[in-house]
């Protein structure tokens, strides 16, 4: 079988979620050529999806060693740290990925949801802002940023940026459930159920104490064909 075969097998095994399949056609690709630096990656992908951290992190650190300008390696291993809470780690690979590729989009992005969890907002803002100045119709770029305006009490701004999440992305359900939450805070009650019940249809948990707090209001629904800016 070719190389070009197994890579295929691999990357179809691994969508699927058969990963075991998929490390094992990955590693036939290694073996035929050790210096394929997209199936030694995709296996460290497939490794940390296994929970075999150490072997995830090995594939990347052997794809550094061949090109120590592969900005995707870092930018897995940052994910990887992320997940098992390095989280100092984790921004020196995303500021290494950025190093060789400003343009990043998500590495910014995640860089700046690191900074979010550990409270340096400035710093998270910052990242959001090159996030989606790089990639303008980054829906997840601007829903993060709307958390930052949240932060600060800027609720406009916020409002502001899930709906242009929204453009590009209506079934972006965390957005809906966001708007839906501001604007119960702010007594727009049938734009806050609106946004709720669209959140739920996207498969979004609704919080049961928010969705009792939503009931008295539902008489208020607002009526088909309505237009939600009228509300505004």
């Amino acid at each position: 079988m070719t190389l070009e075969n197994h890579f295929r097998l691999a990357f179809s095994a691994s969508e699927r979620g058969n990963l075991g399949e998929a490390a094992s056609e990955y590693q036939e690709v290694l073996k035929l050529d050790p210096k394929n630096l997209r199936a030694r990656l995709n296996l460290g992908i497939v490794y940390g999806r296994q929970g075999k951290w150490k072997e995830e992190i090995s594939e990347y650190e052997k794809v550094l060693d061949i090109d120590p300008d592969f900005a995707e390696a870092h930018f897995n291993w940052a994910v990887s740290c992320t997940e098992r809470a390095e989280l100092k780690e984790a921004i020196e690979h995303y500021q290494k990925a950025l190093k060789i590729n400003p343009n990043y989009f998500e590495a910014h992005n995640n860089l700046g949801s690191i900074y979010f969890r550990t409270n340096r907002l400035d710093q998270a803002f910052a990242e959001y802002q090159k996030s989606i100045a790089i990639k303008p119709d980054y829906a997840r770029g601007h829903y993060n940023l709307a958390n930052i305006y949240r932060e600060k009490g800027n609720v406009e701004e916020a409002i502001r940026s899930l709906e242009r999440a929204l453009e590009i992305d209506p079934k972006y359900a965390q957005a809906h459930y966001s708007l839906a939450v501001i604007y119960y805070d702010k007594q727009q009650f049938p734009l806050a159920v609106q946004h709720a019940d669209q959140a739920a249809k996207l498969g979004m948990v609704i919080d049961p104490a928010f969705a009792e707090n939503l009931k008295p209001h539902r008489q208020q629904d607002l009526k088909p064909g309505t237009n939600l800016l009228d509300f505004k």
